[in-house]
């Protein structure tokens, strides 16, 4: 356990899967967090479990006016942010010479571009307090290609090199740029929606790929979240522009 008493946190994607466990953690932890995602109901119903701790907007990371509104709407509420999560995401299963444009440019648009917008809107205000830490969310599918994954995994390899170039920009501002890479994780609706094209197409279920994972289960969202708290800590004070397996031993660089 942590102790984020007095801090305050914006968590993008926050309405459910690993999103919501990283905010639901910080909060019972003492932080003060701010929820940004565009499914407002379900936003409202994080918002609700967590409780006074918690406030949030609604929005899209893709447009950069609903970002700049939002961050200025929960920094109000929150006062100074100290830690930026950035977990919103989304996932286009499909082969790179016959997918759609559209589902190829829209992983980039949400996965890379709204850490883009986030970063613009929180980070000058860390780096001018100098004090901060920015924990963004890759996949081990950033790290390696997978047949059918091409442009989800191009777009978390962007993830990763945008993390350790703004970790270099502002390394000497105090600010500590981090992501997280995780590997197959149960119980979200991105892995519901990931199975339901693996049947079609024939490919593995992640039930069936748990034989090649060392730990012999798929990883839940609080696997992600306490190495999100860990990263959000000052355990982690000397630690930059690093990017963090939890794929239970699946990948190993």
């Amino acid at each position: 356990m942590y102790d984020f008493s007095g801090k305050a946190a914006i968590v993008t994607g926050a309405a459910s899967g690993i999103g919501r466990d990283i905010a639901m953690r910080l909060a019972r932890e003492g932080c003060r967090v701010g929820l940004f995602d565009r499914d407002s109901g379900k936003l409202a119903r994080t918002v609700e479990q967590i409780g006074a701790a918690a406030c949030a907007r609604a929005g899209n990371v893709t447009e950069p006016g609903e970002v700049r509104a939002a961050a200025a709407a929960l920094s109000e509420e929150l006062g100074d942010i100290d830690i930026l999560v950035n977990s919103a995401g989304i996932l286009r299963i499909g082969l790179l010479l016959e997918q759609s444009r559209d589902d190829f440019v829209d992983q980039f648009r949400v996965n890379v571009e709204g850490i883009f917008h986030w970063c613009q809107a929180v980070v000058p205000g860390m780096a001018e307090r100098r004090r901060g830490k920015v924990i963004n969310m890759a996949s081990w599918l950033g790290k390696r290609g997978m047949k059918h994954y091409g442009g989800y995994c191009a777009s978390k390899f962007a993830v990763i090199g945008y993390t350790q170039t703004l970790a270099l920009e502002v390394a000497d501002r105090g600010v500590n740029v981090n992501c997280v890479c995780p590997g197959p994780i149960g119980d979200t609706d991105m892995r519901e929606q990931a199975e339901r094209v693996h049947a079609r197409i024939g490919f593995p279920s992640a039930r069936e790929r748990v034989s090649n994972i060392p730990l012999g289960r798929l990883g839940l969202p609080e696997d992600v979240s306490r190495v999100a708290a860990f990263l959000a800590s000052p355990e982690s004070d000397y630690m930059t522009g690093q990017a963090l397996n939890v794929t239970g031993g699946l990948w190993l660089s």
